[in-house]
């Protein structure tokens, strides 16, 4: 039994082995949107959070289905006590010797009741309700690396029409100043070109900012620090303008099976379903085993202490036989011989080995067993109190449940009506970009031959700009709809 406690002792000094960190990798220049929905799911914080949360839900499985198992302990313990006398009331004890002692205990327990019987099935709730949530934690992040790529290309866009624009406005400048060089025009047209172009060239510098903001957001969203210059990093995907071929009632279907956030609802339903139905069990009985094995040792610290009490207890024998052969014996019976009473200093060693049982050398005490079982009759209505709550609780969960499936419903619908009117607005907007690019030509050709004015030029060059502005905008508006239907639907659509 001293190694079975020598080994627990041992396992308990076990180290606990260190994980090495995972190097930060690097952000490839030419990143795709796969490559940054990849690189989001191994590294962002948010998903990460979650993805930590499964591996109590794992152990709470576990742990549910080893309460059908005997729990087993094991303590062990050493002690000393000092010479001395303690009283109790008129009695006083005198020890004249110090003690040390150790002692093992080992036990198995084991307890069943309604709710333990139940518990497995509110662990796999647990469970599933955590991995629901790494599933809709996936779902909502491959959403938010999607509206942060189109947001990248969207300012890239921008960037280019800016580019464009400071074109134009170089070319004005030396359409101006040809003008003015020939005197068919004052310097006022020259130095008004000369501000566009410095307008053109501001806009281009915030562009250029807008474009590095948004690639920062996007790291931030990978989950990755940003290389030092940004602009390394390029970002190659285009996204086609198509007609959507996607029908609502589909679109509908889908969502209320995909949709992230109304799996984590329904998985956290059903956990409160287990809960509730755990709960109701606390009206049956429960049972309860016990066993226990357990030893102790006790030695003197003064080993001539106790040889000198065998010998005078010896002596006091002898004393004692003497004394009876003399006084008590009938005349002519001989009495016992006294001898065998005499103290034999070969008892000492005895002595001495027999009291070198600390600390394992154990005295084994009787085994113990019990069976019990345990109906609480009355508990201060604390088990309807439970029940009510567990019953509110599942309650809260399903109405909970029917509002996202509205919500998610009117969300769906709300957005396939406004990625309809978005695509229907992009055919608008480039009808109007060609309008005003063929009204530049036309107001830039009559300025180069004089029929025209500078202002009438300005006037046509903010037009164009506004109607290419306007037609990238549209452009995006029916891309971030369709990201943000797949949002709302639970997938990816194209």
């Amino acid at each position: 039994m001293s190694r079975v406690v020598l080994n627990l002792l041992a396992l308990g000094m076990l180290a606990t082995p260190v994980v090495a960190q995972e190097p930060t990798p690097s952000i490839p220049q030419s990143l795709t949107l796969q490559d940054a929905i990849d690189l989001a799911y191994r590294h962002n914080p948010t998903l990460r959070q979650f993805a930590n949360d499964i591996g109590p839900a794992t152990w709470g499985v576990r742990n549910a289905y080893a309460a059908f198992v005997p729990r087993f302990t094991a303590s062990g313990g050493i002690g000393y006590s000092g010479a001395g006398s303690q009283r109790f009331l008129s009695t006083e004890f005198v020890q004249s010797s110090g003690t040390v002692g150790s002692s093992y205990n080992l036990g198995l327990s084991l307890q069943l009741s309604g709710r333990s019987l139940m518990q497995p099935g509110v662990a796999r709730a647990n469970h599933a309700a955590a991995q629901a949530g790494i599933t809709g934690a996936e779902i909502n992040l491959e959403s938010a690396v999607r509206g942060q790529y189109l947001a990248v290309k969207e300012a890239e866009a921008q960037l280019e029409l800016q580019r464009l624009q400071l074109t134009r406005n170089e070319e004005f400048l030396r359409l101006a100043q040809a003008r003015f060089d020939v005197g068919q025009n004052t310097l006022l047209d020259v130095r008004r070109a000369e501000v566009e172009r410095g307008q053109s060239q501001v806009a281009v510098l915030r562009a250029e900012q807008t474009v590095t903001v948004e690639k920062l957001r996007m790291f931030e969203t990978i989950g990755l620090p940003a290389p030092t210059d940004p602009s390394v990093v390029t970002f190659p995907d285009t996204f086609p303008v198509v007609a959507p071929p996607w029908e609502l009632e589909a679109l509908l279907s889908e969502a209320d099976v995909e949709n992230p956030d109304l799996i984590v609802l329904r998985a956290q339903e059903a956990s409160a379903n287990a809960s509730e139905r755990a709960t109701k069990t606390d009206y049956l009985p429960s049972l309860s085993f016990s066993a226990g094995w357990s030893g102790f040792t006790q030695q003197f610290t003064n080993d001539q202490f106790l040889v000198a009490s065998a010998q005078a207890s010896a002596d006091a024998s002898v004393a004692q036989c003497q004394f009876a052969n003399a006084n008590w014996q009938n005349a002519g019976v001989p009495g016992p011989d006294c001898n065998l009473f005499a103290w034999d200093p070969a008892q000492a060693d005895q002595i001495v080995a027999d009291n070198q049982v600390f600390p394992f050398n154990f005295t084994a005490q009787p085994f113990s067993a019990s069976v019990g079982i345990s109906l609480p009759i009355f508990t201060q209505f604390s088990r309807p109190l439970q029940i009510s709550e567990a019953s509110a609780r599942s309650e809260d969960a399903a109405e909970a449940v029917r509002a996202l499936e509205l919500s998610v419903r009117t969300g769906v619908s709300q957005n396939y009506y406004a990625l309809q009117a978005a695509y229907t607005a992009i055919g608008i907007q480039e009808t109007n970009r060609t309008a005003a690019q063929e009204g530049l030509r036309l107001a830039t050709e009559r300025y180069r031959l004089g029929s025209g004015t500078f202002f009438e030029l300005l006037d046509a060059q903010l037009a164009a700009q506004q109607a290419e502005a306007d037609y990238i905008n549209a452009i995006y508006a029916y891309h971030r709809a369709i990201a943000t239907l797949e949002n709302a639907v639970g997938r990816p659509l194209r």
